[in-house]
């Protein structure tokens, strides 16, 4: 039986930033317009990850950098009201990142990327009394490449593996890899030796030429395939063993965030299926429902803007 009254202590690094959504009622038509939605909402793949935490009963923690302005200050506010304890870096000089989000009818994304204060949160920011009593680190690829995130990223992996947590990346995004080359991305993930590994099919194939040689990664390894469901390879002895977890299909017309809730899910899964002394495979399928169940919660959730006080 899982423990629900436990509540793992789960950081996540990376960018708070606002999504500046546009969802087109029909396909674009160059040089003139069509009516649509535009929308101003939180956005960053870690802090998404980061509320769903929160709001499922983790003890949530933000690392994260804004500028000083109205938008940060209601970003923080907005990670704060799922009760996500934020240490944020408020960043003089540089505005709070934007990610454009153009959605297609259908639901796919393309992102613009503005970063901005984001890429500002520097190792120097970081204090070892956060890392203390933690369970598990989460990282998002993009905060383990442009500096001085990425700098900072390596540098809570370090004090986390130093104060017993586990260390998770997401792969987060194919083009941000793929501009590494093979060897450069696989060695940007090695270099936060993570013991768990969350890719979807492009991702990973910018760091590996097949799902098996992610486990020359990290010794688990779980692929996101959305309505195609989950699989999870992990090592048994010298042999790699597969699972493969079906997802229930979910219409939705904004995919956005259904990852980074499917990471939350997952990660709170697997802690309390670790805390309950599951075998492996067990806990890793439990985990994968865990996650399943919070992606479909995001895809059929109504989103909420910002409020800006």
């Amino acid at each position: 039986m899982t423990d629900r009254k436990y509540r793992p202590r789960v950081i996540i690094l990376g960018d708070l930033v606002v999504d500046v959504v546009l969802a087109p009622a029909t396909a674009l038509a160059t040089g003139t317009d069509v009516s649509g939605r535009v929308m101003l909402r939180q956005g960053g793949s870690a802090t998404t990850t980061a509320r769903w935490l929160g709001r499922s009963g983790a003890r949530a923690t933000l690392i994260a950098a804004v500028g000083r302005d109205a938008e940060g200050r209601a970003l923080v506010a907005a990670v704060r009201r799922d009760g996500v304890t934020a240490h944020v870096v408020r960043v003089a000089a540089y505005r709070t990142g934007r990610i454009g989000v153009l959605v297609a009818p259908g639901g796919e994304r393309s992102f613009v990327q503005d970063r901005a204060a984001t890429l500002r949160l520097a190792p120097e920011h970081l204090r070892e009394a956060w890392f203390a009593g933690a369970d598990l680190l989460h990282l998002p690829t993009y905060s383990l490449l442009d500096g001085p995130l990425g700098d900072a990223g390596r540098r809570a992996a370090s004090l986390a593996h130093a104060a017993g947590a586990l260390v998770t990346v997401d792969l987060s995004s194919s083009g941000p890899l793929l501009a590494l080359g093979r060897s450069g991305a696989a060695g940007v993930i090695g270099a936060a030796q993570p013991d768990l590994l969350v890719s979807a099919g492009v991702e990973a194939r910018a760091v590996a030429g097949t799902d098996e040689e992610l486990l020359d990664l990290a010794p688990i390894v779980v692929l996101k395939r959305g309505s195609g469901g989950v699989t999870v390879l992990f090592r048994e002895g010298v042999a790699t063993a597969r699972l493969e977890v079906a997802a229930k299909p979910v219409a939705a017309t904004d995919t956005t965030g259904a990852g980074d809730a499917f990471d939350a899910g997952f990660i709170l899964g697997w802690l309390r299926a670790r805390r309950d002394g599951l075998p492996v495979a067990a806990g890793l399928r439990r985990a994968a429902i865990s996650g399943n169940r919070l992606a479909a919660r995001q895809l059929l959730r109504r989103r909420e803007e910002l409020e800006f006080g």
